[in-house]
């Protein structure tokens, strides 16, 4: 079987390739009034093939794009050929979530999160309920997935816990790592799950990478009001913009790839506000730093 390097997944990945690819595909037939199933009646395809290309979950080949293109009226030639080169890119070499052993333990959207999470140039990351998961470390994520092992069979649980520990050794890998702001719910400081040492480890770790330059937090107070209960993240691939932007966002154990442009204003729109209605770096490493020593000393934890 085919190598498969964590280090060499976090550079050169087809995320970005495959999502020109899609939303070229996807423009150009809104643009024509036209649906999925008259595209995959004209192409002589079956719907969940046209459905899958458009949201991400497979590639298209160079033979099947250019009589598609041509169909939904491209035809610029310096645009086909930009579109086939990006499909091209987009089949290049599988990454870690593709082996086989997580065949069918991963939601389509996580895959495509992972694959975009190791492209990120940059993150706004909310946590309302827990730390995200390429910072959590391998004890919190096993208590963290444990959890709905109710929800998940033993196979989900175990891929889910592994999968944590490899983004954490791919972005460890990255000879340039992503420009992470993470924005915890005060809530988060102060659940132990029944394990102290383990938040204060937790804690102890944030800190270590806030110390690296690479991850910036704040803590949203109790004061402000709160959104939901999910974590989202938002991902930044390339310049900051809606152009290059993708939002994940999970609830539980459901999750979505969001990345029409009124989804993501809606929810920049709220990152704006609780990041600014938030403790400042300063003041959220401080009490980062309280709680830490607590949970890792046996002492009274503080409540806020």
């Amino acid at each position: 079987m085919e190598a498969l390097d964590v280090m060499a997944a976090s550079e050169n990945t087809p995320a970005v390739a495959r999502r020109t690819v899609r939303l070229a595909i996807k423009d150009a037939r809104t643009a024509k009034s036209l649906t999925q199933t008259q595209v995959a009646e004209a192409m002589e395809w079956s719907l969940s093939k046209v459905m899958r290309i458009e949201s991400g979950e497979v590639t298209i080949s160079q033979n099947d794009l250019r009589p598609l293109l041509a169909y939904l009226g491209v035809r610029d030639k310096s645009r086909v050929d930009e579109l086939i080169q990006a499909a091209k890119a987009s089949k290049q070499r599988r990454q870690w979530w593709d082996q086989p052993k997580f065949a069918g333990l991963l939601t389509p959207a996580m895959k495509q999160w992972f694959s975009y999470e190791v492209e990120a140039t940059s993150m706004r990351i909310f946590c309302a309920v827990y730390f995200p998961g390429f910072l959590q470390t391998p004890d919190f994520a096993r208590s963290m997935v444990a959890f709905f092992n109710d929800e998940l069979t033993e196979a989900e649980v175990a891929a889910r816990i592994e999968t944590r520990a490899l983004r954490r050794q791919g972005l460890a890998a990255r000879k340039v790592k992503p420009n992470a702001q993470v924005l915890l719910d005060q809530s988060v400081l102060l659940r132990t799950m029944g394990q102290p040492e383990m938040l204060g480890r937790q804690l102890s770790d944030l800190l270590s990478a806030i110390e690296e330059g690479w991850v910036t937090a704040r803590v949203m107070p109790f004061t402000h009001p709160s959104p939901g209960i999910g974590n989202w993240e938002i991902f930044y691939l390339g310049a900051e913009d809606l152009e290059h932007a993708v939002l994940y966002r999970e609830n539980s154990t459901k999750d979505e790839i969001i990345d029409d442009e009124a989804g993501l204003l809606r929810h920049l729109s709220q990152w704006d506000k609780m990041w600014h209605g938030s403790f400042d770096e300063v003041a959220s490493k401080r009490m980062i730093e309280t709680h830490m020593t607590a949970h890792l000393g046996n002492g009274n934890a503080p409540q806020g």
